[in-house]
């Protein structure tokens, strides 16, 4: 088995903390259907500004929002910006062929076309 890339949120901006959650990250709905992420499922996060990297789960949220909750929250600050990752587990003939699913976003967390 192999742990391969399966989507990335890229250049998210983060759009608010709350440090009092039990913890994860709310991304709008139409990011998690686009990139594929289930409410619940294993996130890695990169902070870009910063550079730290940490793993949550993520939940539906607003549109547009993504936003740190509990232990998380001290690891951003609003207008970050963030790369959210998920990676699967696949067998070697599923890994060769795997393409990732990768949304790219603007400034306020829409959806942008890849170039």
């Amino acid at each position: 088995m192999r742990s391969m890339l399966y989507a990335k949120i890229h250049r998210a901006r983060v759009t608010g903390t709350m440090l009092d959650y039990e913890g994860s990250v709310a991304i709008g709905p139409e990011l998690l259907k686009k990139a594929d992420i289930l409410p619940y499922e294993e996130v890695h996060i990169l902070n870009v500004n910063n550079g730290a990297r940490f793993t949550t789960y993520a939940i539906r949220g607003q549109k547009g929002q993504v936003e740190l909750r509990g232990a998380a929250a001290r690891l951003a600050a609003p207008s970050d910006v963030v790369i959210i990752l998920t990676y699967h587990q696949m067998q070697e003939n599923e890994a060769i062929a795997c393409k990732p699913r990768i949304v790219h976003v603007d400034e306020k967390n829409r959806i942008i076309p890849l170039k």
